[in-house]
């Protein structure tokens, strides 16, 4: 009984040193981000990814500043379809987007760009890139 517990005690011991090299191996690295909730990008450009909601027949945030770069991911949060669409040009311009359903877009310039729902145009917003 002697060697059979010290045969099942080493064994133990290699599969416990085992598993706990493989946990580690596994761990996935932090994700890249800001305090502020945003998600940066590849990590070399400090570009952004800001989302904004569509809820309540409302853009959440209204007033948005972002840098160049930096990308907007709109969501609609309501069961009515709602668009992003430039009030002049056509910088902004989104399919009609269902519940659940985003809209994401690039800013390469500075500027500022005034968008409405097309489907409910009471609903404004603007971004501002600096």
């Amino acid at each position: 009984m002697g060697k059979n517990f010290r045969f099942i005690a080493i064994a133990g011991i290699i599969l416990f040193i085992a598993l706990s090299g493989c946990a580690q191996q596994t761990q996935q690295p932090p994700q890249s981000g800001n305090n502020d909730g945003t998600q940066t990008g590849n990590g070399e450009t400090g570009a952004k990814i800001i989302e904004v909601t569509i809820k309540d027949f409302a853009y959440s945030p209204s007033q948005l500043a972002v840098n160049a770069g930096d990308t907007v991911k709109w969501t609609n949060l309501d069961s009515a379809p709602h668009t992003v669409t430039s009030d002049s040009g056509s910088e902004l311009d989104s399919d009609q987007l269902n519940k659940g359903q985003s809209f994401s877009h690039t800013f390469a310039v500075a500027g500022t760009y005034d968008y409405h729902c097309a489907v409910h145009p009471s609903m404004k917003a603007s971004v501002t890139v600096q």
